[in-house]
């Protein structure tokens, strides 16, 4: 008798869906033929590596056969200044992404619901759904988080609360005040897990980091990425702040060496190139008035954001726009699978990336290609 052997996977892992990043250029331009595509789905930093970082990889590849710190002990001191927190409360992750699956792995079980709102981050749902938990899933307020929602949702099976601030792919974010009134109505049984991803793009205005808040409120878990505005998504380093308890916890479900050398190397020295930095800020925010000057000149919808991205709404068929994008060379990302079908979220690049695709969206659209 012939076994299926999906079957003896565990419950959760049988009801997820791969994950689907963005298309890389590599792979359309093999697909298509062509070559001179560019992409602009992955909200990655279009200035490419830091160059200190560069050299700090090339300085790191002499001892390449070696295993990394598996503990992370210079990132982790130099993080803890930076930040002004102890080395106690840090986990570092390979990748953010890491780190929350470390979150749901130690805190949610089949008895368990974690609450996410509607339209953030997938990851969210997929490693609940891992856990065999429940994700509980709130209705979006203009596109964004409704925390006072959140909170009503939460019962006494709720472990984990997501917050992703500025989320992705909205690009919606919420201020210190409300996280913390979020907080203060919050029973001490679960963790708020606010996703900082973003957090550099976004300073500012309104906006301020769930950082400030860690001392006083011991169930509050931040996470960070370098893959962002530093520029190594490449290299996968991301962090989780947290109380020393919740750091012992996820340090011990973590793998010893998931950093390896050249990403360890990589992040210190970028920490230390403000430049940089700022240049990919300035970077952004001007990419940021050209994309959404565009869409004004186009007469097209968009949420406003604070990430390094913009979700644009267009008339007609979305599917066969991003179709027609790709033939023509310009990769941006659909988002039906966060429940905005009819939009498009649109990494931000470099100014004549972003022209190219104004450009080649004008023509489409123009040409009835979404009709």
């Amino acid at each position: 008798m012939s076994v299926d052997l999906k079957t003896l996977a565990l419950p959760g892992v049988q009801h997820l869906q791969p994950y689907q990043g963005g298309k890389p250029v590599e792979e359309l331009e093999r697909e298509l033929g062509i070559s001179g595509a560019i992409k602009l789905a992955s909200n990655e930093n279009p200035l490419g590596l830091s160059s200190l970082a560069r050299e700090a990889i090339e300085k790191a590849l002499k001892d390449g056969a070696r295993y990394p710190d598996g503990n992370g002990f210079y990132l982790k001191n130099k993080l803890a200044r930076q930040l002004g927190v102890d080395v106690g409360q840090l986990t570092l992750g390979n990748g953010s992404n890491d780190v929350l699956e470390l979150l749901a792995r130690a805190y949610l079980g089949s008895q368990h619901n974690a609450v996410v709102a509607e339209h953030a981050f997938i990851v969210y749902q997929l490693v609940i759904t891992a856990q065999n938990a429940r994700a509980v899933i709130v209705p979006a307020c203009h596109w964004g988080h409704d925390l006072a929602a959140m909170a009503n949702a939460v019962d006494e099976h709720t472990r984990l609360l997501f917050i992703a601030n500025p989320n992705n792919p909205t690009g919606t974010w919420v201020s210190l005040d409300q996280i913390e009134a979020l907080l203060q109505r919050l029973p001490q049984h679960l963790l708020v897990v606010v996703d900082e991803a973003y957090y550099e793009y976004a300073g500012g205005g309104e906006y301020d980091t769930a950082l400030k808040l860690i001392g006083r409120y011991p169930n509050l878990v931040v996470t960070r990425t370098f893959s962002k505005a530093y520029g190594l998504a490449a290299l996968r380093v991301g962090y989780a702040v947290s109380h020393p308890d919740v750091a012992d916890i996820l340090n011990r479900l973590r793998q010893p060496f998931n950093i390896n050398s050249l990403a360890l190397a990589a992040a210190q020295a970028v920490l230390d190139d403000s430049e940089y930095l700022q240049k990919s800020i300035e970077q952004n925010r001007l990419g940021y008035e050209q994309l959404t000057a565009g869409f004004e000149r186009l007469g097209l919808s968009y949420i406003p954001s604070a990430g390094n991205f913009v979700a644009v709404q267009i008339p007609g068929d979305v599917p066969a726009l991003y179709q027609a994008l790709l033939h023509r060379g310009v990769i941006v990302r659909p988002i039906a699978l966060y429940g905005m079908p009819n939009h498009l979220r649109v990494s931000i690049g470099l100014p004549a990336e972003n022209r190219r695709f104004l450009d080649t969206l004008a023509q489409l659209l123009n040409e009835g290609a979404v009709a």
